[in-house]
């Protein structure tokens, strides 16, 4: 298993209750927002929760972007995105009209419903209609379910990056994966057993 285990901290929140589940099925876990710190990082993990824009201002204030970018798509080391962490690795947001990290050829778009019983922002449990083989699925039993919190949702036309999709009067993805980079909307952190599979899963990549 890794020796260093970074949870990135861009300052947008999540970060301990995602530490404090990683810390059970490892003591290599460390959070850190120092970009020399992070360079040594054979893994990282990018939480989140909140404003796409301020993410991604947080993240130019902090000088994390060429570091990311090094560890993500030239050392190529594995890479797990939640919730808003994910969102960030696309090229752009409705929210803020800004550009992201732009590890994905995909964009995030706000929840359009046209059913009133459907809220948003969608809070609660669901399941995901996994598209393809991954291995932070591994094991996963067909029945489950994994706790959403969001407002905002991921929409691509790359089929092959998309590792599952998610029910909410409309499918929207509710994972992604390219090689080394894996992003989840819903919160492992929050989802007992099964996202503790998850985590178990990417801390064995």
């Amino acid at each position: 298993m890794s020796r260093n285990i970074f949870i990135i901290d861009y300052r947008m929140g999540n970060l301990f209750s995602v530490y404090k589940r990683l810390k059970r099925f490892s003591n290599n876990i460390k959070i850190s927002e120092d970009y020399n710190e992070i360079k040594k990082a054979d893994k990282i993990i990018l939480p989140g929760v909140g404003h796409f824009g301020k993410a991604m201002q947080n993240i130019k204030n902090l000088k994390l972007t060429d570091t990311l970018n090094e560890l993500a798509i030239n050392k190529k080391i594995p890479v797990l995105g939640i919730c808003l962490g994910m969102q960030i690795m696309t090229k752009f947001s409705e929210e803020g009209n800004i550009t992201g990290l732009g590890w994905f050829d995909a964009k995030v778009v706000k929840f359009k419903h046209t059913n009133n019983s459907y809220k948003n922002p969608h809070i609660g449990w669901n399941n995901l209609i996994v598209t393809k083989k991954s291995l932070i699925f591994e094991g996963l039993p067909e029945h489950h379910e994994f706790y959403f919190v969001h407002s905002y949702h991921l929409k691509t036309n790359v089929e092959s990056i998309i590792s599952a999709e998610t029910e909410y009067e409309y499918k929207f993805v509710s994972a992604i994966e390219n090689g080394n980079i894996f992003g989840v909307q819903f919160h492992p952190e929050k989802s007992h057993e099964y996202g503790d599979l998850i985590f178990n899963n990417f801390l064995k990549i």
